[in-house]
Order: structure tokens, then C-alpha cells, then sequence
């Protein structure tokens, strides 16, 4: 009795499945007697439970081993590991010995939940089914006891991540056992072995009724004099018969040049609707990597041709070769006997020859979307993609985005004006696509990124709404991405928007835009270091976007006083004529003490540009210049006409300005900006919260700067509270500051310095520093002040580019590298 309830909708998810198997259980209870083996197993439950705390999986089923899912393959693994060495440490406390084979595999999998009924009468609470279950299972009878094996999919995964577990993942060793047919499944799969270096390696896996190695002919005796005598008789045959074909040596996440579709029907329907057909149903693809439309368009660019021209065979060839692509596909529609058949041609770049041609015909236009699935299905198996994977990781076009051609024809044509920046012609398109079919969630995806963009985040979580009531039209990789927005504009935090983006990425390691979207958020949070990292792999040729991924490591590299390195990639993007004139660059200057650089470049960008005033208060208070700081506070606040937390930022630069002066604002001043920003922070939506949060704490300690430590304590518990409830840690760390100043004024001076030493992690506030250097001063302590003292001047990029608040510390952090300087 299944019992399934109507609210859990059956969409295939990509999950990591581990199934685990207690080796000779009934042995041990048969050895050690009931009662010894009962007080053992329920060691075991409480071990597996800590397990699936720490690792967060998902426990579906148990008996003698257990059945775990996992959202990254990387946690499996680790839960694995982690269990193997919790076992052995259980047996020898009970002088036992304890073991378990394990099996781990990612595919895509269904998940429904049964109704109270059914789990009342026995039925687990989470029914899971699809091919990647009994995969996983048949891994697992295929381990010897204390083995860990993994698909080739899951290893493909988890290897690359492993350093992210921790202990755990030190010294793991990697064995590859060969491929081995599995019973039911057409193709072979390749299995490998992980043990950690404190466990000896227990051979190569066992046979089973459902798993064979797949030995080569030439390793079978038996069979060897029949099939040498059947291939003498037919070799000189098939040689006559058959010439070699031209072959591409193509192997997984490699890229191809998707060209220009030829359409010899004369229905202009066909044609750029058609070619976003053959994109979408080709990006499914976890094996297949396709340029984009954009950097097509910049590599013709650089070859100083029309960037908007058709790309023939000529034209994708020369991309290919530039871009190092494997592959161009070139796909056409033509009417053959009063059938539409849509073709696609693949070509080798080098050789500009064709290595093979794929064909479906059909009746009608409505035919087009169904052949175009079918031809990209047949290209991807002779690429060498398994029949498995497609249809695991692929759904027919009109499931995942749209049956229309006249939609797929306004997204289009939307797609290219996003691409070339012209936003409001680009949400017209996307509106009218969405216009076509309601149903099409992708349309909706498209005008959230406009709006957001554009900085209309309210009317942008309208649309992601929109698209998350249509997830199931999306493909995998993009309900993913729909899901780290989520995070992003719906206020869940930063730290949970970096999770989804990092589960993005490990999944699709070549979606450039997961690791920019994560090092922005792990930046965000204080991680200079892995945020360098993080960009860093979207620094690649592949990425259309790569100037914005340099922009984003170059800022971890200035957080990180790596200013030489951080100029370099600044002006990289500089040069590119990618971006406009750069006020990070300025800051960069500025450091290096180029104040005369820095303002000229900070005089280049148009005067509407907002976030360039924020730089130009910072380097005049860098420099020494209170009063040209004023004068841009001025004009910066005249200038700024948004509604929301951005124009706000300059009020609390206004009140540092008056806090940093021998001429601080009065107390009502300040009580009346805590209470606005408060009001504010409560009635914003999404993301916005945490900004105006961070600005409201912000100002509690200048209130304390001021000398009004009483305003600070009026307020502190309401943004302690907001902070907590927003569960955003920049807020906190701010509320911590403020309340180590309180102690540090009320007399509890170690107590306070210790609560300021214990959050300096490497993800503290620039601020925390220059409250420790003036409480040891102010508490007699001068030789420790000093070193606090060189801290802030080794680290001025930090003060320049430390963003929480839309960098309302800027100005202050600044003024006290002045001061300090001094």
C-alpha cells in the first residue's frame, strides 16, 4: 500500500544515494547473545544518527544496513567514510569486529511522501524510485566488507570536492576497479574504490548474479578459437565493405560550437526559435558543454567580424579552433516529400570535415521541438554520452520549457537583446514569450535576471514566484540555479545562498555562473580566501562573463592585501574595454599611495554612477581630506534618488563624517536614525532585510563612537533579535562589537577584549581590529596596540572592499586608517 499523498508531486531530483550493509549481522547476535547485541545495536542507531546530523542526510529505509540520501555527493561520501571508521571504533570497544560494505551512486530519483494512514500501517514516511536506486544497491552488494565503492558518475563528483570534508577526506586513495555489466542496464559502468590511509584495502570487488566484469574477448580462453575463426572469415569482407569513418576525439565536459541553423523551409518560424530548441535541449546535457551565445559573439568580436553575423561552417569552425571546442554542430531544417526533417551535422574543427549527420523526420511544424529531441538524443550517444544518462538528465522540450514556437521565437530574440545589454527590449520579448505559453518557466527566469539587473528586486522576487509555481517546466540544471535565487532575493541568508551555489557548481562544474554567484556570497561572508578561489574558476576562456569573474577575484585578492595581484586582474578587465572606468582600481591606487591616480580615476566615471561616490568619501579620508569628503557626502546625497537601502548608505557615511569630526551629531540625531533604519529593516523584503539590519548595527556603534553608549543600549536587543531572526552573521558580528564596546566602558576590560579576540577567526569585521587597538591603549597596554596598529595598515584593501551594508563602513574604516596612520 503506497498511500501517497497529493502534495508531493513526482519530480525527478537529483539526489547522491548511498546504501550501506552491516556485514554478518546475525553472525554477531548468534556470537555475543541477545541482550549484548541489543545494547550494541542501539550504540549503532545513536552512531548512525550523529552521522546523519553532522553529514545532513536523509534516512529512507533500514534493516541490516540503511538506505541514505544525500543532496551532495560529497556529504555521502563523507557520511560513508565517517561510518566505516565510527564502526570500527564501536567494535573494538565491544570487542567485536564490525563491518560494512557500501555503495554510492548520483542520478536523478523520485521522491513522494505516504499519507499518515499508510505509515501507520507499516509503509516508510518517503517512498524513493528511479534507475539510480537499484544502481546504487547493486554497488553496494558488490563491495567487499569495509569497502566503499562508487559509480564513475558520483566519483566524477565527489573527488574534486573531497578536500571540502574535512579530516575526513585526508590521504583518501582512489583505486579505478574496471567496468562491470550490471543486469538490466544496457551499457557498462566503470566502478571505483575510496579507502582513507588508516584502512588497509581489502581487494577487488565480488562478483555477483547481477554484476559481471566486463572482460575484453581477448581475456576469455574459451571463446577465443570461435571468434578468431569468425573474424578471419569476415575481416577481408568488412574492410572491403566498410572505410574507416572519421572520428572526434570527444570525451565528458568537453565544449562544443553550436552554428547557425540553415532553414530551407522559408517559414521564419523556423529559425531562431528552432536554434533556442537545439540550445536547450542540448544544455541538458551533463557530458556535452555548449559555448555560449555570448561568447560567440566576443570571440567574432575579437576577430573583428560582425558580432550579430550567422555563424556557418566557416565562421563555427574558426570559433571552435579559438575557443578550444571538440566539436561544431550544425543543424538545419529542410521539407523532404511533405515531411519536415530536421538535421544536425558534426563537424571536426580542424579538419572542417563532416564525421557524422543525424536526421528525424516528422509531419508539420508541430513535428520540430519532437525531431529536434530525437536528433540531439542520437548526436549525444555518438559523442560517447550513455543512454542512461540522456534519458536521466534530459525531458522533451515542451516538458522543460515551452511547446510554442512562437514563444521559443520571443525568447529568443530575447536572449540576444540580454546579451547585448539592452535590458528593456529584452523583458519586452521575455513578457511576450511568457504571453505565448503561461506555462513557460524559463520565460519568467529571464525577466527575474532583467529585473534584478536593473536593481528592481522587488518586481524580480514577483517573477521568481512565478517561476518557482513552474519548476517542473524547467530542466535540472535549472531548477538548481532557480533555487539558489531563491536564496539569493528571498532572504534566506547568504550563508544558505552560498550552499545552493555550491551544490550548483559541484553538479555542473563547468556552469560558470555558480562559482561567480558563490564567490560573491562566500566574499559576502568573509571568506577572502575560498571567494579567490571560487572566482577563479570562472576565470576561463569558455566564460562569456570572465571579465565579472576577474572583477570578483580581483576584490578577494585586495581583501587580502594581495594588492599587486588584484591591480593586475583589475586592469585585465580594464583593458578588455569590458567594463567602464574601475572605482575598485581606484581604491587599489589609492592604497598603494597613487591618490592622484585614484581620484582621476574616480573622475572618469559619469557623476550618476552612485557606488562611485562611496569610493570617492573613502580616498579622501584615506588621503587626509575630511572637507572633500564632505563635498562628495553632498553631492552623493543630492545625487541619489532610489527608493530603499542604497541611497541610505550615505546617511550613515553623514553620520560618520559628524562621528570622525570634532562635531558629533546630537543625541536625537541618532535615535531618530536608529528608529528609521529598525522601521525599514522590518517592512523590507527579501536580501534588502539584512542590508538595512547591518546599516541599523552599524550605527549603534557609532552612537557608541559618539560617546552615546546609552542610545547604543536602548537599541541593541531589537537588532540582536533582527539579526537572529534574519540569521544573517555580518549583523551579529556587528551586535558582538557593539556589546564587547559596552563591557569594555562598563569596567570589564579583559572580559571585553577576550569576547573581541574570540570572533577573529579570519571572517571578522575591519572594525574589530580598531576597537581591539584602542581598548589596549585605552587599558594600558600599548606593545599590543601596536601590533593592532600594523594590522589595520597591512590590511587597507579589507577596509575598501569589506561590502556588508553596501560598504557603510567604508568611510569609517578609512578614517581610522588615517587615524591609525598617524
Amino acid at each position: 500500500m503506497r498511500g501517497d499523498t497529493d502534495s508531493s508531486p513526482h519530480v525527478p531530483q537529483m539526489r547522491a544515494l548511498l546504501f550501506t550493509d552491516l556485514c554478518d549481522s546475525t553472525t554477531l547476535v548468534e556470537r555475543i547473545g541477545d541482550a549484548a547485541a541489543a545494547e550494541l545495536f542501539q550504540q549503532h542507531d545513536r552512531l548512525v544518527l550523529a552521522m546523519q546530523q553532522r553529514w545532513r542526510g536523509q534516512q529512507i529505509d533500514r534493516s541490516d544496513g540503511l538506505f541514505l540520501l544525500f543532496e551532495r555527493p560529497v556529504d555521502a561520501l563523507g557520511f560513508a567514510l565517517d561510518y566505516q571508521q565510527g564502526l570500527r571504533q564501536l567494535g573494538q570497544g565491544n570487542n567485536v569486529p564490525l563491518l560494512a560494505r557500501a555503495g554510492l551512486h548520483v542520478g536523478e530519483v523520485i521522491l513522494w511522501k505516504n499519507s499518515a494512514e499508510a505509515v501507520a500501517l507499516g509503509s516508510k514516511a518517503v517512498e524513493v524510485e528511479g534507475l539510480a536506486k537499484p544502481m546504487a544497491a547493486r554497488l553496494m552488494q558488490l563491495a567487499r566488507p569495509g569497502q566503499i565503492l562508487l559509480s564513475a558518475t558520483a566519483e566524477s563528483m565527489v573527488r574534486r570536492a573531497a578536500d571540502g570534508m574535512g579530516e575526513v577526506g585526508n590521504g583518501l586513495k582512489w583505486k579505478s576497479f574496471g567496468r562491470w555489466r550490471f543486469k538490466g542496464v544496457a551499457q557498462p559502468m566503470e566502478v571505483f574504490g575510496v579507502v582513507s590511509p588508516t584502512v588497509p584495502p581489502v581487494g577487488r570487488p565480488r562478483a555477483t548474479p547481477k554484476a559481471m566484469r566486463d572482460i575484453p574477448p581477448w581475456r576469455r580462453p574459451m571463446t577465443m578459437v570461435a571468434e578468431a575463426t569468425f573474424a578471419v572469415t569476415l575481416v577481408v569482407g568488412v574492410w572491403l565493405m566498410t572505410r574507416p569513418a572519421p572520428a572526434i576525439a570527444f570525451v565528458e565536459r568537453d565544449w562544443v560550437v553550436l552554428g547557425s541553423l540553415h532553414n530551407k523551409t522559408g517559414d521564419p518560424l523556423l529559425g531562431d526559435a528552432l536554434q533556442q530548441a537545439f540550445r536547450i535541449s542540448l544544455e541538458q546535457s551533463q557530458y556535452v558543454n555548449v559555448l555560449s551565445e555570448m561568447k560567440i559573439r566576443e570571440t567574432l568580436r575579437n576577430m573583428q567580424r560582425d558580432p550579430g553575423e550567422l555563424l556557418d561552417r566557416a565562421s563555427a569552425n574558426e570559433v571552435a579552433i579559438r575557443d578550444g571546442a571538440k566539436a561544431v554542430i550544425m543543424p538545419s531544417a529542410v521539407e523532404v516529400h511533405g515531411k519536415l526533417r530536421i538535421s544536425v551535422e558534426v563537424l571536426d574543427p580542424v579538419s572542417g570535415r563532416t564525421v557524422y549527420a543525424e536526421h528525424a523526420d516528422g509531419l508539420g511544424l508541430e513535428s520540430a521541438l519532437a525531431s529536434t529531441d530525437r536528433v540531439v538524443a542520437s548526436m549525444r550517444t555518438r559523442l560517447g554520452e550513455t543512454v542512461q544518462s540522456i534519458g536521466r538528465a534530459s525531458s522533451p522540450l515542451p516538458q522543460v520549457a515551452t511547446g510554442s514556437l512562437d514563444a521559443l521565437h520571443a525568447y529568443a530574440t530575447g536572449m540576444k537583446a540580454y546579451g547585448e545589454l539592452h535590458y528593456a527590449d529584452a523583458l519586452g520579448f521575455f513578457e511576450q514569450a511568457a504571453r505565448f505559453d503561461p506555462g513557460f518557466a524559463s520565460a519568467y527566469l529571464a525577466q527575474m535576471r532583467v529585473l534584478f539587473a536593473s536593481g528592481d528586486n522587488l518586481r524580480a522576487r514577483e517573477l521568481l514566484a512565478r517561476a518557482e509555481g513552474l519548476s517542473n517546466r524547467l530542466p535540472p540544471r535549472d531548477r538548481l540555479y532557480l533555487d539558489a535565487w531563491s536564496a539569493e532575493l528571498q532572504g534566506k541568508g547568504v550563508a544558505e545562498s552560498a550552499i545552493k551555489w555550491k551544490l550548483l557548481g559541484d553538479l555542473y562544474p563547468d556552469y560558470h555562473a555558480a562559482h561567480a554567484n558563490r564567490a560573491n556570497a562566500l566574499f559576502s561572508l568573509g571568506e577572502y580566501a575560498a571567494s579567490e578561489q571560487e572566482a577563479g574558476r570562472a576565470v576561463v576562456p569558455q566564460n562569456p562573463l570572465r571579465s565579472l569573474a576577474l572583477q570578483m577575484r580581483a576584490r578577494a585578492r585586495f581583501a587580502q592585501q594581495k594588492v599587486e595581484a588584484a591591480i593586475i586582474d583589475y586592469r585585465t578587465v580594464l583593458n578588455a574595454g569590458k567594463a567602464p572606468p574601475n572605482r575598485e582600481l581606484a581604491s587599489a591606487l589609492a592604497t598603494t599611495g597613487d591618490y592622484g591616480a585614484a581620484n582621476r580615476m574616480l573622475d572618469s566615471i559619469p557623476a550618476d554612477s552612485l557606488p562611485a561616490w562611496i569610493q570617492r568619501i573613502a580616498v579622501a579620508l584615506d588621503e587626509g581630506s575630511p572637507g572633500q569628503a564632505r563635498i562628495a557626502l553632498v553631492e552623493a546625497t543630492r545625487r541619489c534618488r532610489m527608493k530603499g537601502h542604497v541611497c541610505n548608505v550615505f546617511r550613515v557615511q553623514g553620520l560618520t563624517l559628524d562621528v570622525l569630526s570634532s562635531d558629533p551629531p546630537s543625541v536625537v540625531v541618532f535615535r531618530q536614525a536608529l528608529q528609521s533604519m529598525y522601521s525599514d529593516a522590518q517592512q523590507a523584503d527579501g536580501a534588502d532585510r539584512a542590508e538595512w539590519a547591518f546599516m541599523g548595527t552599524a550605527g549603534l556603534y557609532l552612537a557608541q563612537r559618539a560617546g552615546y553608549d546609552h542610545v547604543a543600549e536602548e537599541w541593541i536587543d531589537r537588532y540582536a533579535e533582527l539579526g537572529q531572526a534574519l540569521a544573517d552573521p555580518r549583523a551579529l558580528q556587528m551586535v558582538e562589537l557593539v556589546r564587547a564596546v559596552s563591557l569594555f566602558r562598563d569596567g570589564h576590560q579583559h572580559e571585553a577584549i577576550e569576547r573581541l579576540r574570540a570572533g577573529m577567526d579570519g571572517r571578522e569585521l575591519f572594525q574589530a581590529h580598531v576597537s581591539l587597538h584602542d581598548m589596549y591603549l585605552d587599558s594600558g597596554q600599548p606593545e599590543l596596540a601596536e601590533g593592532q596598529r600594523h594590522w589595520v595598515a597591512e590590511h587597507t584593501g579589507l577596509a575598501y572592499v569589506e561590502n556588508p551594508g553596501t560598504y557603510a563602513l567604508m568611510a569609517l574604516n578609512l578614517g581610522d586608517v588615517h587615524r591609525l596612520r598617524q
